[in-house]
């Protein structure tokens, strides 16, 4: 994520149900949201990434797959029935959801955004280590600590490994026409069988042919199927288009081409929808009060009114961002309209990494650190090192990394785990006494002294700030929080007998 982007959404905080899960099958599976009441609350369609299994959870909704048969999965990837789908995978969901946090599904439907060779994999260039972008002919997937990688992982991707095979990708089409990836993986290489979808240009309807970036895509007319409701004509006004075919160097010949993967929001026969998305167009109000105004994302126009809730601590402001993931709940008020009833956040804005420490076994909550972490059906759960997930256990003594949200309840600042990874590399183990957190600085005394982030209190002293000189980085970091501004710190610290800051570092308001 850029860090302008993460630096608007720390600022985000609100409490939330516990949702105990310590154990899960590739996910953080294991049930609902324990609300009272079990009524229905939608009928239509759910799209999102997958976050676990032992039936499939999408949009934080645990939903049953047992009225399907076989568990079929509608799809030509070759993704065939449930057990062929993997956390971060975008799929759409068509059934019912409760109030409970459960859910019946009738459909399951997926497809990927891109699959084929890579030609480059380029880190963050500012040195912050916040997402990778890797090249899949010619289209740009940025790959950060929310997507789930497998194949490699994402600490080899940032130390510059270089990947030759190719790539299956389910991700979020971006406002300037990249994507963010919810999942990535390495595949077997088949350039008979490859998926591009981007920007069309050049479209020449006499050579039969267009082009996606760096890509020349032509087809033959008589022989190529075209997605539902598409004609030839339609390629001449066409942004964004979907092909699949064989790739021969730089020119793909198609054998099917389609509409771009907006088309997984579209309306169908229940106006309900939940899904989740990156913001194209920025909030505008629609006239001289906030409220009701518009957004878009993933090609729907979302409305928000007087009656819709925001999660998260979410303000009007905040769906100004581009790019920022988050999830709606509403109701289909034409083909392109949803009137939003819920929008929540679903952006990393907060991290821990190190050895869990307690464990609630009540309510589920662990602490990392000092840092109390939650997860909830939105929680990913899986290993850095790719190895077998059937279960992924967490345990006093093992090493995680967590992202989430930042939150607070009665007891303190928490974070809602969006991803949590099992660290099974030793060798890239912190000791079981140390630790890293990213998070907003809650509080600052007076050098030497202490700090307070994500509800962990520390010293100071002695810590190594970030800066020519110390003092002078240190009473910029004082400054900007007394002129109340939003002050990210990434901190390496220690709790041997206390906690300890070793070093301490700004995260800069900048667009890298």
């Amino acid at each position: 994520m850029k860090r302008q982007l993460r630096n608007r959404v720390l600022a985000l905080a609100a409490g939330s149900v516990a949702f105990g899960i310590i154990s899960a099958c590739g996910g953080a599976g294991g049930g609902g949201l324990g609300v009272a009441d079990g009524g229905i609350r939608g009928t239509g369609s759910s799209v999102g990434p997958v976050s676990g299994f032992g039936s499939v959870f999408v949009n934080g909704v645990e939903f049953f797959t047992s009225d399907i048969p076989n568990r079929a999965v509608e799809s030509d990837d070759g993704i065939r029935t449930e057990s062929d789908l993997s956390e971060g995978m975008i799929v759409r969901v068509e059934g019912e959801w409760r109030e409970d946090g459960t859910g019946t599904a009738e459909a399951l439907r997926y497809d990927d955004t891109l699959r084929g060779p890579i030609d480059q994999v380029a880190p963050d260039p500012s040195g912050a280590g916040e997402f990778v972008t890797v090249t899949v002919m010619g289209q740009e997937v940025l790959v950060d600590r929310q997507t789930v990688v497998e194949g490699t992982t994402f600490a080899s991707l940032l130390g510059g490994a270089s990947l030759t095979g190719h790539v299956r990708v389910s991700a979020w089409r971006q406002a300037g026409g990249s994507y963010r990836a919810g999942y990535i993986a390495t595949i077997t290489p088949d350039l008979s069988d490859v998926e591009l979808e981007g920007s069309v240009t050049e479209f020449k309807a006499d050579l039969d042919q267009f082009t996606i970036g760096t890509i020349t895509v032509t087809y033959d007319e008589d022989n190529v199927v075209f997605g539902p409701g598409l004609t030839e004509a339609d390629l001449r006004s066409a942004k964004a288009l979907e092909v699949e075919g064989s790739l021969s160097g730089s020119v793909l010949t198609a054998t099917s081409i389609d509409r771009d993967d907006a088309r997984r929001f579209a309306r169908e026969e229940s106006d309900d929808i939940e899904f989740t998305a990156t913001i194209d167009s920025p909030y505008a109000a629609l006239g001289s009060d906030e409220r009701p105004g518009e957004f878009t994302m993933g090609g729907v126009t979302v409305r928000v009114t007087s009656a819709t809730e925001l999660d998260d601590g979410l303000v009007l402001s905040d769906l100004g961002t581009e790019d920022l993931l988050v999830q709606v709940e509403g109701r289909f008020l034409s083909d392109t309209l949803v009137e939003a009833e819920e929008i929540s956040l679903r952006e990393a804005n907060a991290k821990v990494k190190g050895a869990i420490g307690a464990i609630d076994s009540a309510t589920g909550p662990f602490e990392v650190g000092g840092v109390r972490v939650k997860m909830t059906p939105l929680t990913i759960l899986e290993q850095d090192d790719d190895s077998a997930q059937a279960s992924v256990a967490l345990v006093s003594g093992t090493q995680v990394e967590v992202e989430g949200v930042e939150k607070s309840d009665a007891s303190g600042v928490y974070i809602e785990a969006l991803k949590v990874e099992v660290d099974n590399e030793e060798d890239d183990d912190l000791a079981d006494n140390e630790f890293e957190l990213e998070g907003r600085l809650q509080s600052i005394t007076e050098f030497p002294g202490s700090i307070l982030v994500l509800g962990v209190q520390m010293s100071d002293r002695g810590a190594d700030y970030d800066g020519e000189d110390d003092n002078t980085a240190r009473e910029a970091i004082v400054s900007a929080f007394d002129a109340s501004e939003t002050v990210i710190l990434e901190v390496e610290y220690s709790n041997t007998a206390g906690f300890t800051a070793i070093e301490v570092e700004l995260e800069e308001n900048d667009n890298d």
